[in-house]
């Protein structure tokens, strides 16, 4: 009964800022990997940002210097910073979760329902 809610999308002009947060509920031994993806209209999602459990991370090159993920491990939440937004960051905003319901099970990949981001010009 694993979940992930994402919230915080919503529009916002160009050369903005918005804040993303993914709560991760459920029969959750630990989560490895989180991670944000996007999906705009036509084109394939692709990685934005993630961030294992210790603190390690990795950005896409469209996004580096202006998105900044973290995480609070206590809360299995993980929160995508955006600023100096452009149009072509529109899209749909999805959270991903790498994760071990058991501890004697493997990881898996868990998908949040994805939050609406548009950056009007």
């Amino acid at each position: 009964q694993v979940q992930l809610v994402e919230s915080g999308g919503g529009l916002v002009q160009a050369g903005g800022s918005l804040r993303l947060s993914c709560a991760a509920s459920g029969s959750i031994f630990s989560i490895d990997t989180m991670a944000w993806y996007r999906q705009a209209p036509g084109k394939q999602r692709d990685l934005v940002a993630a961030m294992t459990r210790g603190g390690r991370e990795n950005y896409a090159d469209s996004v580096k210097g202006r998105v900044t993920i973290s995480r609070d491990n206590a809360k299995n939440t993980v929160y995508l910073q955006m600023n100096s937004l452009k149009p072509e960051d529109t899209a749909v905003y999805y959270c991903n979760a790498e994760l071990r319901v058991t501890w004697w099970g493997n990881p898996a990949d868990y998908w949040g329902q994805g939050t609406q981001v548009t950056v009007s010009s």
